[in-house]
C-alpha cells in the first residue's frame, strides 16, 4: 500500500545520507519533498503540516549525535515522529475480568467489517480464547449468510438469532455465550453506505444493551481520507476505543493509516494485510514505519515463522546447503516453510531494502513458486535426491504431471544445478557458515 510513499522517501533520505554536511537550506529542500510525498500519500493536510513542522524544529540546530551523520540524524527524526504520528507504542486490546468479554464492531457497509470479525476471532482463538461472533446485520441478508460461511470453515460458532431487531439479538448472543460457556463474544453490526443517525442510534442502543468492553471501528483503508472523516464522526457519536485498518495489503496510497490516529485520537490496534483468515496481525507503529521506510520488519517476520510453526533446519540437511549439496527435496521442503510464512513476497517485504530488491528482480510472481513445487512433486523421491537420473523420458513425465513443457522442467533443473555451482563458490568449497537469523528456515 505504502510503495509509492516508500519509494519518494527512500530517495529523499539516500540524498540526505549522501552529504557530509547540512544546510538549512538542505533540511528545506528535504521537508518539501517529504511534504509533497505525503500530501500525494493521501495524508490528511494538518497532519501533514504539523508532523513537517515538527521534523525541522528537531532537525534545525540539532545537538548531532557523534555515531550519525547530519543525514542519518534527519531519518532518525523523522523515523520517531512518524512513530509517534502513528501512535508510537502498540495498543493492546483490553478485555476485562467478566466472562464473556464483549467486542463490539462498527464501521460503514463494504469497510470489511464482517470478514474481520472472524478475522479477530481466529486471532483470539489463536490466544486461546472461545470466541462466539454475532450476526447483528439484519439489513444485508447475505452478511449473515457470510459470517456464517466464515464461522463454518473456521470452525467457529456464529449466533444468528431469530427477528429482525439487532439490539435484542446482540443480547440473546451474550446470553448463549454465557450458557455454551464461551469467553469472547464479538457482535458484528450493521453498516451504511454513508454515516446518518439511524445507524448512529442503532449502534448506540446496541451499545449500551452489552455494554461492550472493547468497541473497534473497522475502517477501510482504501477510501483514503475519507475513512477518517468517517471514523472522525463515529468517534464523536459512538466513542469507539481502537481501529481495525482493513485493506492495508492494497493498492491505495495509505494516506488514511498515518492520519487517523492524529484526526480521531484513536489508535490503530489491528491491521488486515491479506484476504485470509490469519491475515490479521497487531498493529506495531514502529514496525510500520520501519516497514513505510524500506528499513525491514524482520520481528514480524520472526514472529510470523514460529507462529506457523516453521522447523529449524535439522543438522544433515543444513550442512548439504552449506557444502552446495542440497537436493530438490530440500528445496521442495524450503517452498513448504515460505507458504507457511505468507508467501515470498510476505517475507521479502519484511526485508530491510525490500525496495531495491525489488527493483533488481521485480515483483515477485508467486504463480512461478506453484510451478516449481508442481514440477518437483511430479518426480520421485529417488529422482528429487538424484537429478542427475533425470533422462528425457522421465523429464516428458514429468512435464505431464506438473501440466507445464518439456522445457520448463528442463529450466527448473538447469537454474537449479547453476544455484549449486554458485553456492559453491560462495562458500569456497569449504562450507562455511552464514549468518542466520533466529526463528528462521535457512535456506535458499
Amino acid at each position: 500500500m505504502f510503495q509509492n510513499l516508500s519509494d519518494r522517501l527512500q530517495a529523499i533520505f539516500t540524498e540526505l545520507t549522501g552529504k557530509g554536511r547540512l544546510s538549512e537550506a538542505d533540511v528545506d529542500s528535504a521537508m518539501r519533498e517529504i511534504r509533497m510525498a505525503l500530501l500525494e500519500a493521501d495524508v490528511n493536510y494538518k497532519v501533514v503540516k504539523e508532523f513537517v513542522a515538527k521534523v525541522r524544529d528537531r532537525a534545525v540546530g540539532v545537538d548531532l549525535m557523534k555515531s550519525l551523520t547530519p543525514g542519518q540524524m534527519v531519518v532518525k527524526i523523522v523515523v520517531e515522529e512518524m512513530t509517534d504520528l502513528l501512535g508510537g507504542t502498540v495498543s493492546q486490546l483490553v478485555l476485562s475480568g467478566r466472562i464473556p468479554n464483549v467486542i463490539m464492531l462498527v464501521g460503514l457497509q463494504g469497510s470489511g467489517k464482517t470478514t474481520a470479525t472472524a478475522k479477530l476471532a481466529n486471532l483470539l482463538r489463536k490466544q486461546g480464547k472461545q470466541p462466539l461472533m454475532v450476526a447483528c446485520d439484519v439489513y444485508r441478508p447475505a452478511a449473515i449468510d457470510q459470517l456464517e460461511a466464515l464461522g463454518r470453515e473456521l470452525n467457529i460458532p456464529v449466533y444468528r438469532g431469530e427477528g429482525s431487531d439487532p439490539v435484542a439479538i446482540a443480547k440473546a448472543g451474550v446470553r448463549a455465550a454465557i450458557d455454551t460457556l464461551r469467553d469472547i463474544v464479538i457482535v458484528d453490526t450493521a453498516g451504511r453506505l454513508h454515516v446518518d443517525a439511524e445507524m448512529m442510534d442503532e449502534a448506540a442502543a446496541i451499545k449500551a444493551a452489552v455494554r461492550p468492553d472493547q468497541i473497534l471501528m473497522v475502517v477501510d483503508a482504501m477510501t483514503g481520507q475519507d475513512a477518517v472523516n468517517v471514523a472522525a464522526a463515529f468517534a464523536e457519536k459512538v466513542d469507539f476505543d481502537g481501529v481495525i485498518m482493513s485493506k492495508l495489503d492494497g493498492d491505495a496510497r495509505g494516506g488514511a493509516a498515518l492520519s487517523i490516529r492524529q484526526v480521531t485520537g484513536k489508535p490503530i490496534k489491528f491491521a488486515s494485510l491479506g484476504e485470509k483468515a490469519d491475515a490479521l496481525e497487531a498493529f506495531y507503529p514502529d514496525r510500520m514505519v520501519k516497514r513505510i521506510l524500506g528499513m525491514g520488519d524482520v520481528i514480524s517476520l520472526i514472529e510470523k515463522a514460529q507462529e506457523a510453526g516453521v522447523a529449524e533446519m535439522d543438522a544433515a540437511t543444513e550442512e548439504r546447503i552449506r557444502k552446495a549439496e542440497f537436493t530438490l527435496e530440500d528445496f521442495l521442503a524450503q517452498i513448504k516453510q515460505v507458504r507457511k510464512m505468507g508467501g515470498l513476497g510476505s517475507i521479502l517485504k519484511s526485508l530491510p531494502g525490500a525496495g531495491k530488491l525489488r527493483e533488481l528482480s521485480g515483483d515477485v510472481d508467486e504463480g512461478a513458486l506453484d510451478q516449481i513445487e508442481a514440477i518437483i512433486l511430479s518426480m520421485t523421491v529417488r529422482e528429487r535426491v538424484k537429478p542427475s537420473v533425470l533422462n528425457g523420458s522421465r523429464r516428458e513425465r514429468i512435464a505431464r504431471g506438473a501440466g507445464v513443457e518439456v522445457r520448463e522442467v528442463n529450466q527448473l533443473l538447469k537454474q537449479f544445478t547453476e544455484t549449486k555451482k554458485l553456492m559453491k563458490q560462495f562458500t569456497g568449497g569449504k562450507g562455511k557458515r552464514r549468518m542466520r537469523i533466529p526463528g528462521m528456515p535457512g535456506g535458499f
